[in-house]
């Protein structure tokens, strides 16, 4: 089996289909760890690049997958049959990217998404409540730096995740983050305040950025609930 970073590694655990298409998968170790594991019973793999897109293939039969996992060269989504797959999940992207993926097939979007960005999930969360998607779960995974991870679902009605909270921070640090808590998240937030302090002047963005992150502090402190 592959081995899987700490950042693959929460995705992997919030991933649960029958079709499944892992998208800019580059060596294509989620999916192919997804189907030994039984967590999906068929999955796509989507790569634009050439290098990566052979890499794959190479490492899909090796592993004798070519049943259950078909490599296909394209950008983003569009590969896919509008409700072909049930899920979908990129990683190891920026958020912007990731939107620009979203937002060119929306047809293809499917009802469920696994997204991990190498930067700010907050405009993934600010495109998931405008479309109708949920947060279901999430996780900060260490690394290089700290990963998010997020898992969307396509829901009714406004996503109770963020009722009581304070809703900047919740947008920026993550809804289910704050009510978790953890050690990785306060470590972040105090380093966001330390960071942001001295570039704080009136008027500029990092005065924002500052009380966004002192309103998550307040939270974690308990004060702010």
């Amino acid at each position: 089996m592959p081995n899987l970073d700490a950042r693959l590694q929460a995705a992997l655990h919030l991933i649960q289909a029958d079709a499944h298409a892992d998208i800019g998968s580059d060596h294509a170790h989620l999916p192919i760890r997804l189907a030994q594991l039984g967590c999906i019973t068929r999955g796509v793999i989507v790569e634009v690049n050439p290098g990566p897109l052979e890499h794959a293939r190479v490492n899909v039969a090796r592993a004798g997958l070519t049943d259950r996992l078909e490599v296909r060269a394209g950008n983003g989504l569009a590969p896919l049959a509008p409700g072909e797959v049930q899920s979908a999940s990129m990683t190891g992207m920026g958020a912007q990217t990731m939107l620009g993926i979203l937002t060119r097939t929306p047809d293809r979007v499917p009802d469920a998404l696994v997204l991990q960005p190498n930067d700010s999930p907050e405009p993934l969360r600010c495109w998931a409540r405008e479309r109708g998607y949920h947060v279901a779960a999430e996780v900060l995974a260490p690394g290089f730096w700290r990963y998010p991870v997020l898992r969307l679902e396509r829901q009714s009605g406004p996503d109770p995740a963020y009722v009581a909270l304070p809703e900047a921070a919740a947008l920026r640090y993550g809804p289910l983050l704050l009510r978790e808590g953890s050690g990785l998240l306060r470590e972040q937030v105090a380093a966001d305040i330390a960071r942001l302090t001295p570039l704080a002047a009136p008027g500029r963005a990092a005065e924002h950025d500052l009380h966004v992150a002192q309103s998550a502090a307040a939270w974690l402190s308990g004060s702010g609930k």
